[in-house]
């Protein structure tokens, strides 16, 4: 039986079509699943990292409420204790007569003094405890912007795999989804891993 060299030919293109549109489907399948997976990873991380930054805010206003009462009792210190002062002067010249009112006033106003003192250290408190929930917050939001950055480069990535059906670039990929996955899972879980030179270069 003689064997036709050109069918040979046709079966072997046939053969690697057949083989080529198999990997191509199973590179769209996992393209797609990949992108679908990151697509609900991503999402999820966007819901608590909205959170985070309504509490960063909130924590922002509160840090702003407490040092602007912070200064109201500093004013009021200050002023307790320059009206004490000038009672002290006073008195000096005083009659006799007239010393217990002035030593009952300058107790009152020193008293005012002192009370405010220790609202004011309380305040300061309060605010600096603020600064620090802020700056917690601001570490896992750098996390989800990290995170969200790349995997945003990873379905880009994807896409121009999914148009040149190239396994080699599906597998290059994976790098930034890797890291991308890394850092949504430490925002979430709020894991101590935090590229601090990447973020500054990125903020």
């Amino acid at each position: 039986m003689d064997i036709d060299p050109k069918e040979l030919i046709e079966q072997a293109r046939a053969a690697a079509e057949k083989a080529q549109a198999r990997s191509t489907a199973r590179l769209n399948a996992a393209v797609a699943v990949t992108v679908a997976v990151l697509a609900t990873f991503m999402g999820i991380c966007k819901v608590k990292d909205d959170n985070i930054v309504q509490a960063m805010q909130q924590a922002q206003a509160d840090k702003l409420d407490h040092w602007a009462y912070y200064q109201a009792r500093n004013v009021r210190q200050d002023l307790a204790e320059a009206t004490a002062t000038q009672l002290e002067l006073a008195r000096l010249a005083a009659p006799p007569a007239s010393t217990a009112a002035y030593d009952a006033a300058i107790a009152r106003y020193r008293g005012v003094a002192a009370d405010q003192a220790r609202k004011k250290d309380a305040l300061k408190a309060q605010a600096e405890d603020d600064q620090k929930t802020y700056d917690a917050l601001n570490y896992r939001d750098d996390q989800f912007d990290l995170s969200d950055a790349l995997l945003a480069i990873a379905i880009a990535l994807l896409a121009v795999t999914a148009l040149t059906g190239l396994w080699p670039l599906y597998w290059v990929t994976l790098v930034p989804t890797g890291f991308g996955v890394l850092m949504g899972v430490a925002g979430l879980t709020a894991l101590p891993i935090h590229p601090d030179t990447l973020v500054k270069l990125l903020s």
